[in-house]
């Protein structure tokens, strides 16, 4: 489409991307099976990706600028039982296993709860130490990306207050600062929170209005911005400690076909940094998720959109809701039970889980209803791991029809349901369980007091 100067159509018309101005392409089947055979053939083969330049690895103006005394770096250490793998260029990402502290999600804790539940669930099955505290923010991506008002130092400012608390957070018992590494829940703050760190290491500019934003917080180390050596997403942990997450495996796979849905803001955003294996579909594709699943020993099944965004889109969902909805069904979730007769959609974000989940009601008000099971990597970990489907999984939350997969897994969702209901009559009778020890919730601030370093034999 030509356009002028001002993003406007030929003949002058606005072009936001919303409102009438949308309009069918027109395209025949064959013209509309040739543009997704171009991405198939390209992408597939992640040419549009490798086949250029070399892209600067930001790390590198990292480890100069800590040279140069300007920053500290927060890094991977030993203790951290770190594991390294490869990122799409080849190069090498360290992941921490243990001592890890959780940067929640707001998205996740409000719509999906069981997707940290079936994560700290697997942690304390593997016996992996972690913090889990409540003196951390929103990463406020959603502002940024869904309105287009948030300012660049905020974010950064936010990213960095963040991981400094996590570099903190072990005063609390007691440790030494950089006990615990951040592990961020959330693609959105994940993609955000990498994306920032790459404008604030090539700007001295936006370093020196951080610094003096964080130094007023409270927030800096020896006068020093505080940056993360890496900035690791949950699927990532998951990713290498798949085999040791199928060695607590209960239930049988075999028999469960799974499609995977790759998100966006993890591996399309500073894509350079995502995880490729080429034991994993010839590592042609992102392999976290996928290669959980096949560990776990499912059929992941491929299908031709698998490259889609989910449609959230964060301002689809807000100005153009119903493109959201049928984008969701039509081009994802419809794709992938017609296709590829799934009996899952994977995927390992908070918005993605959401769409995908929550607006297949909108293919049975159409009249062309279309219903899939849709979860978390670490929800379906968990599930095939033992984990309580509605106390832990808390598939009770989904709108998509979870007890058809556990049917097929041989889950007897009816007994289980029974006991989540009394379970309930505990709770309301304030006979309450936790997956984690309350007393290191509050590690400053209003009602906190310090504590002695707590012993595994004194926090059950």
């Amino acid at each position: 489409m030509a356009t002028d100067d001002r993003m406007g159509t030929n003949d002058g018309e606005k072009f936001t991307g919303h409102g009438p101005e949308w309009k069918d392409a027109g395209l025949s089947a064959d013209e509309a099976r040739t543009a997704t055979a171009w991405v198939e053939q390209r992408v597939d083969k992640r040419s549009m990706l490798t086949n250029k330049d070399r892209v600067e690895d930001v790390r590198d103006i990292m480890w100069q600028l800590e040279k140069d005394g300007e920053i500290v770096v927060h890094r991977v250490a030993d203790s951290h039982d770190p594991v390294t793998v490869k990122t799409l260029y080849g190069w090498d990402k360290t992941i921490p296993t243990r001592r890890l502290w959780h940067h929640k999600s707001c998205g996740q804790c409000g719509n999906i709860p069981g997707y940290p539940t079936s994560l700290l669930w697997l942690m304390n099955k593997m016996d992996i130490e972690y913090l889990d505290e409540t003196d951390q923010t929103s990463c406020t991506a959603w502002n940024y990306h869904g309105s287009g008002i948030g300012n660049l130092e905020s974010l950064v400012a936010v990213f960095l207050r963040n991981f400094h608390q996590a570099y903190v957070s072990s005063r609390a018992q007691g440790l030494p600062d950089g006990h615990f590494y951040p592990l961020v829940h959330c693609g959105t703050s994940f993609g955000n929170y990498k994306e920032v760190r790459g404008y604030l290491l090539r700007s001295p500019e936006l370093r020196a209005r951080v610094t003096e934003i964080l130094g007023k917080l409270g927030r800096l180390v020896d006068g020093k911005l505080l940056v993360p050596e890496e900035i690791v997403h949950y699927s990532e942990w998951v990713h290498v400690m798949r085999n040791a997450i199928a060695n607590h495996q209960e239930f049988d796979c075999a028999d469960v076909r799974a499609t995977i849905h790759p998100a966006c803001h993890v591996y399309k955003m500073v894509p350079e940094d995502a995880i490729y294996d080429d034991e994993i579909l010839d590592g042609n594709r992102l392999a976290v998720s996928t290669g959980l699943m096949e560990s776990l020993g499912c059929q992941v099944i491929d299908y031709s959109t698998w490259y889609d965004c989910c449609g959230f889109g964060f301002r689809h969902i807000i100005a153009e809701r119903e493109f959201t909805r049928s984008f969701a069904i039509d081009r994802k979730v419809r794709v992938a039970v017609e296709e590829a007769r799934a009996d899952i959609m994977v995927g390992h974000d908070t918005g993605c889980i959401t769409t995908l989940d929550k607006n297949q009601w909108i293919s049975q008000a159409a009249g062309k209803e279309v219903a899939l099971p849709i979860l978390a990597d670490c929800q379906f970990a968990a599930l095939v791991c033992g984990a309580h489907p509605y106390k832990i999984v808390q598939s009770h939350w989904h709108a998509s029809p979870v007890e058809t997969l556990m049917e097929k897994l041989g889950i007897d969702w009816r007994a289980k349901k029974a006991e989540f209901e009394a379970y309930l009559k505990d709770i309301e009778a304030g006979r309450q369980e936790t997956l984690y020890d309350p007393r290191l919730m509050i590690t400053s601030g209003p009602g906190f007091k310090p504590i002695e370093r707590i012993e595994k034999s004194d926090a059950q």
